[in-house]
């Protein structure tokens, strides 16, 4: 095995959760000041994610180096112009969920929801966001459900964020509105379930920081799931992990749902009212059909 393999494996690479602040260069704390500014000062809807809102619910200090900014797919929209005049350079990545201010080494990533098109940033989003203050910025930042339903389909080989979820849900044990989780995730609820179980392996002793009468409702529905189980039901390997599950579609002929749900999304998106501004930023539209 390749030293560098070696040193990965290890985990020598790797950060080691902390509640010790990260330092943060100047030249990074200023962009992201001047963003979170601009954003404030034209009073567009948004909510601060990633570390910071991880750091508000948990402890947890990360480092980033970017910031994650949690919006509508109409804000983002509105939100390019104003960038630009302060010298960022915009970029769609992927207009089903990821836009991308950068400014010398550091970036902003604009979210609008999650990859695979099934979760959604709506104003509600925004409305319910905690109010913090961010390198002298009185801003705000995701809920604590919002967040936990931002990371519920990031499961993938090269990233899990099953250790945020359970973290989050022992740092909000009391105030964490489970059915407002039941609403956000829908139909996705076995993904929560799978988080959840989790969260009771690794803290089996505050099994009850989830309420008895979730654990039932999901349980009982997981229990019905498996007892009516359905032959036709849809592989849905792809809305979890494209690459890993790529060999059930393209050898194995599976569907792949994940190619309908960014499309419905994409549809969704395309009938929103256009802002003229928008039209200033480069569209790099990365993997779309």
């Amino acid at each position: 095995m390749p030293e560098s393999s070696k040193s990965a494996h290890r985990g020598e690479d790797l950060s080691v959760t902390s509640s010790i602040p990260m330092e943060v260069s100047e030249e990074q704390a200023t962009l992201f000041r001047e963003v979170l500014t601009a954003l404030e000062e034209r009073h567009l809807p948004y909510a601060v994610s990633g570390a910071f809102a991880l750091r508000a619910h948990t402890g947890i200090c990360r480092f980033t180096k970017d910031l994650d900014l949690f919006m509508t797919a109409k804000t983002s929209g509105e939100v390019f112009p104003f960038l630009r005049e302060r010298g960022f350079d915009c970029d769609v990545v992927d207009p089903v969920w990821l836009a991308k201010a950068r400014k010398g080494d550091f970036f902003v990533d604009l979210i609008t929801g999650m990859s695979n098109g099934v979760i959604v940033v709506e104003d509600s989003w925004i409305e319910r966001a905690s109010p913090v203050v961010v390198h002298g910025v009185k801003t705000r930042v995701l809920g604590p459900e919002e967040l936990v339903a931002s990371k519920i389909f990031v499961a993938k080989r090269e990233r899990f964020d099953g250790a945020d979820i359970a973290h989050v849900i022992y740092g909000t044990y009391g105030a964490f509105d489970w059915e407002r989780e039941l609403k956000l995730v829908g139909e996705h609820w076995e993904m929560l379930l799978w988080s959840l179980l989790l969260f009771r392996y690794v803290y089996p002793a505050q099994t009850h920081y989830v309420p008895a009468a979730i654990w039932r409702k999901l349980l009982r529905g997981f229990e019905t799931q498996i007892a009516n189980a359905c032959p036709d039901a849809r592989f849905r390997g792809s809305l979890v992990d494209e690459n890993m599950f790529a060999i059930d579609i393209n050898e194995w002929k599976l569907a792949n749902i994940l190619e309908e749900t960014r499309q419905k999304r994409l549809a969704e998106i395309d009938a929103l009212p256009k802002y003229s501004g928008a039209v200033h930023c480069t569209s790099l539209l990365n993997g779309i059909a």
